[in-house]
């Protein structure tokens, strides 16, 4: 499917995806496969814990710029330039988060992200400019990279390390 344009294909698109890629990791012989080095996530938690963190920004970013605040975006003492940097910071902060913790942190901000799509409407979702905080894009644009396209990310990276 390519790029959601509406509500329907958003919440489809976000949970073939998120279901793909624990399908993927669920039928692994080893969750505990270290990736290749050139990567810095280098496991499967890594990866799991990446996007639980981008979740938790999202509802972060949502929470604050509904109440007509201007959310910090990406994080506090971040800009989108300073992303590669802020994933480092991400990656550093759960190494000690076991692979369990990881799926449980992530299948609960998977849910408070899907809570955010499910209460809007098409309109709410893909009209662009509608909300301030969201600049000259759409709410939906920004549920779309911390959903569908960060797990298909995800699912490339897996499968990508598994290859001999």
């Amino acid at each position: 499917m390519s790029r959601p344009t509406n509500k329907e294909e958003l919440i489809k698109l976000s949970r073939d995806n998120f279901n793909k890629l624990f399908d993927l990791i669920n039928n692994m012989a080893d969750e505990n496969i270290e990736f290749p080095k050139g990567t810095m996530n280098r496991n499967i938690r890594d990866i799991l814990s990446h996007i639980h963190h981008w979740h938790l920004m999202m509802v972060n970013w949502y929470n604050v710029g509904m109440k007509g605040e201007k959310p910090e975006m990406p994080a506090k003492g971040y800009t989108w330039k300073d992303t590669p940097e802020l994933n480092k910071k991400i990656w550093e902060d759960y190494q000690r988060v076991t692979l369990k913790e990881a799926k449980h942190l992530l299948n609960k901000s998977y849910i408070d992200v899907q809570n955010i799509i499910e209460k809007h409407t098409n309109e709410e979702l893909f009209e662009k400019k509608r909300y301030k905080w969201t600049g000259t894009t759409s709410l939906g644009s920004y549920l779309i990279s911390a959903t569908s396209s960060h797990y298909d990310w995800a699912i490339k990276i897996i499968k990508k390390s598994l290859k001999p």
